[in-house]
């Protein structure tokens, strides 16, 4: 299985070892720093799975998925928190609809298998972007 995974975390070496991680299992990894860019990058590179850290400048990783969620473009694009999560960015997590968590610091195996399930999500719902050109 393979696909495009947008990866948005402010920490450099953080996005620098899910890169390495997804890439060693065949996807093609993108990265955002925060949220305000990911928006920005989603339209551009069209991913297949969006993974989001909370804590972000700009804009944090739940409005961020709010945002994504709020469009009908990425209304249905798979997303998943991979943070440092309280029980209550659960709960917002939750509520905008988030599709899986990966607390840190976390398992490469786990990162990987999440991707693999919300990639096996996507393609099961028959996903396409919004964006007028047939993706």
């Amino acid at each position: 299985m393979s696909g495009r995974v947008l990866v948005v975390d402010d920490n450099e070496a953080i996005r620098r070892l899910i890169r390495v991680n997804l890439e060693l299992e065949g996807f093609e990894v993108v990265t955002a720093a925060d949220g305000a860019e990911c928006l920005e990058v989603v339209r551009r590179v069209k991913p297949d799975v969006v993974t989001l850290d909370v804590m972000m400048p700009r804009l944090d990783g739940l409005r961020t998925a709010a945002q994504l969620r709020a469009q009908q473009q990425t209304a249905r694009l798979p997303i998943a928190i991979v943070s440092a999560c309280t029980p209550a960015d659960l709960d917002r997590g939750e509520s905008v609809g988030v599709d899986g968590y990966l607390g840190k610091p976390f398992d490469p195996e786990d990162l990987v298998a999440l991707v693999r399930r919300l990639m096996a999500k996507r393609e099961g719902e028959g996903f396409a972007y919004g964006f007028g050109d047939g993706r």
